[in-house]
């Protein structure tokens, strides 16, 4: 079995399949519902893909559910890869530096 694609992929989709889990739904089901593969239902399941934004809202209406809830609490650490690391907060901060010296 691959790995997940990151660890916002992984939780990510446990945190779909735990909600089709609790409904009692197959996979099948689902893929049915959301108009999409049976296939790319399991690889989100797993973490390994990374869903698009239009992807986990036709997964959450095919399961009755808040897609925000699914994103809560993944941050940006959480994809590898990424050359930068400082957020907005800290962009600002050090403009505010800069110009006040």
């Amino acid at each position: 079995m691959s790995e997940p694609h990151s660890e916002a992929s992984r939780i990510l989709g446990e945190r779909i399949r735990e909600t089709r889990q609790k409904l009692g739904l197959s996979q099948e089901d689902v893929a049915e519902m959301s108009e999409m593969h049976v296939t790319n239902v399991g690889k989100i399941e797993r973490g390994q893909t990374n869903p698009s934004l239009s992807t986990i809202v036709a997964l959450a209406g095919a399961l009755n559910a808040d897609p925000g809830a699914w994103v809560g609490g993944l941050t940006a650490a959480m994809i590898p890869g990424r050359t930068h690391q400082i957020t907005a907060a800290e962009l600002i901060r050090e403009r505010k530096l800069r110009a006040s010296s």
